[in-house]
This record gives structure tokens, C-alpha cells and sequence, in this order.
């Protein structure tokens, strides 16, 4: 065997235990909205973090109390994202910095 060889096994074999990590951190392709208010979840969006945020999801149509919707992520980048929901009784829901590599569903409650 070459040094060539035995090195790039050796390459190889160091980056094994790192493979789950690194697919570990990306986001899932599409997130689990849950309404658990007792009021209509009216809209929500899900965008990058940053000075030029872009949107990456978006509720269709309003969600009722208890019922939950996968969505779609439109091209993800990264694992931070800023989730805005407004509610049927006026009030709003803005989380900045959720970690959507570690959260697969979101639960939107009082």
C-alpha cells in the first residue's frame, strides 16, 4: 500500500464518527405546526435569521385550535430560524432563533 492510500483510509476512518453529526445539522425538509391555543392560528412564517432574512415557509390558510399541518421548508439554510405566528384574538407568537436541526415540530401555545 501507498502512503497515498494509507493516508486517505486514515482520513476516511477519523471522519466515521462525525458522519451522524454532520447530518444531524441540517434542517428537516418540512416542520410540524401545532396549534395548541383555543383560538385560530390566522397566519405564520417561518424565515432565515439575519440582516437579509428570506422567507422559508408559510401557512396557507388558518390553522384550528388543536390541529396541526406539516410545511414544506423552501430551500433551508442553516439550523436558526425566526418563527412569527398571529392569532384569531389578535396576538402574536415571535420566536427568534429556533434551532430547527434539533426541533422537527413546533407547538404554538398560550
Amino acid at each position: 500500500m501507498t502512503l497515498r492510500r494509507i493516508l486517505a483510509a486514515a482520513c476516511a476512518f477519523a471522519l466515521l464518527p462525525a458522519l451522524p453529526a454532520l447530518a444531524q445539522s441540517r434542517p428537516p425538509a418540512q416542520v410540524k405546526i401545532t396549534n395548541g391555543r383555543s383560538v385560530p392560528l390566522e397566519s405564520l412564517e417561518i424565515t432565515t435569521t439575519g440582516e437579509q432574512a428570506r422567507l422559508v415557509a408559510k401557512l396557507s390558510k388558518p390553522l384550528a385550535p388543536g390541529k396541526s399541518v406539516s410545511l414544506k421548508l423552501n430551500k433551508p439554510a442553516g439550523c436558526s430560524y425566526y418563527v412569527l405566528g398571529k392569532f384569531g384574538d389578535e396576538s402574536e407568537s415571535d420566536n427568534e432563533g429556533i434551532d430547527l436541526c434539533k426541533e422537527k415540530s413546533l407547538r404554538l401555545t398560550d
